[in-house]
């Protein structure tokens, strides 16, 4: 009889320990279901040789296919081609982004309808923006060849998408239309969370509008523009609709990037094994670099 009591205080102590884990159970389930499962069936995947085609595959190759990769011309321009199609694209869309930002910042007239409409690329579906754009850049019921034509960017009012030096543009363009009101949200809330008696205080000690952007506006969206840079580059990074669906990776590999090349590879040579080792070798440059940027910024924080 005495060792029941003894025992209740423990099995007390227990149920209030595993009681948050209880609520958190339906998420965590769902996590580990929606998430971790294919992961780690991707990972496993790489190290398998799994071939629709093939009735006979799915046996385990080791290696094989990293081998494989060390020695692949086309991922290796694949890789190339990601880091200028990503560089380009993060820069330019933060670069327009910060200056939309700025200006909606400022009060005018029709402000808010001038926010909708910057804001409507971003509603637009990907798949439904790459349709247009391949469009506009088509010189027979496009605009845009014979725009670039007569301002003398181009020699003729030809298809760019066609020709192997300026077919990474056409898809760099629209996803910069496509993903600048992303910054311009982001940073115009960062903008608006700024207390304005600094920017008074900074007039009044005689301060010009380039020494207040410097010393007050820069040093506040430090923090958001760090982290929306490195979202923006991972979401970029594996980010194919544009491409698949205005040039499909061509001419000649010239716009394809590994994500891409992980979509030709899985659904249109139906390797799920080789296409899955890309996308792992992907998942570790990309985990690389966020763990870099993050050092990076916890370096500057301590610093300063």
């Amino acid at each position: 009889m005495t060792a029941l009591p003894a025992r209740r205080p423990v099995l007390r102590r227990l149920a209030h320990a595993a009681e948050p884990w209880l609520y958190a159970a339906p998420a965590l389930i769902l996590i580990v279901a929606v998430m971790l499962v294919p992961l780690a069936l991707g990972i496993s995947y790489a190290f398998r040789d799994v071939r629709l085609l093939n009735p006979f595959s799915g046996g385990f190759v080791g290696l094989q296919h990293m081998r494989a990769l060390a020695t692949d011309a086309s991922f290796a321009q694949a890789l190339k081609n990601t880091l200028w199609w990503t560089g380009a694209s993060v820069f330019f869309q933060f670069a327009l982004g910060l200056i939309l930002a700025l200006l909606l910042d400022k009060p005018f007239r029709g402000r808010a309808i001038a926010q909708a409409l910057c804001f409507l690329p971003w509603a637009v579906p990907s798949f439904l923006s790459g349709l247009d754009w391949a469009w506009m850049f088509n010189p027979v019921i496009g605009p845009l060849p014979h725009w670039m034509a007569a301002l003398g960017i181009l020699d003729a009012p030809d298809n760019i998408l066609s020709n192997p030096r300026l077919a990474m543009w056409g898809p760099i363009v629209a996803n910069v239309w496509w993903g600048i009101p992303f910054f311009a949200i982001t940073l115009l809330a960062a903008l608006q969370a700024i207390p304005r008696d600094l920017y008074e205080a900074a007039a009044i000690d005689g301060a010009g509008p380039f020494e207040r952007f410097r010393a007050i506006t820069l040093p506040f969206l430090a923090p958001t523009i760090a982290i929306t840079v490195l979202l923006r580059t991972v979401w970029i990074s594996n980010f194919a609709d544009l491409i698949v669906v205005m040039t499909n990776g061509g001419p000649a590999d010239r716009t394809q990037i590994v994500a891409s090349y992980i979509f030709t590879t899985a659904f249109r040579r139906l390797d799920f094994g080789y296409a899955s080792a890309i996308a792992l070798v992907l998942l570790a440059l990309l985990l690389a670099y966020s763990l870099l940027i993050v050092l990076l910024r916890q370096s500057l924080t301590s610093r300063s």
